[in-house]
């Protein structure tokens, strides 16, 4: 299992527990970004080596921060 972080930018889109549909994004650079379908959160920028390889996962908690929302999402592998 794999933990990783997402940016939400409103509250109440998603809940913990929730299976999400992950989408992968990539530039020429061997840089990548993925995105918690429709569009809910975006993750950072993950390396060739790193890249989230499972297109679904589940919402394990929600943070609110000062900064905004992050979601925990856990998938396979």
């Amino acid at each position: 299992m794999r933990q990783d972080r997402f940016k939400m930018e409103r509250e109440g889109l998603v809940k913990e527990g929730q299976e999400v549909e992950i989408s992968e994004r990539s530039a020429v650079t061997g840089q990548y970004t993925y995105l918690v379908e429709p569009s809910i959160a975006m993750s950072g920028i993950y390396r060739t080596g790193d890249r989230i390889l499972a297109r679904k996962g589940i919402i394990r908690k929600i943070e609110k921060t000062d900064k905004g929302f992050y979601l925990l999402v856990e998938t396979e592998g």
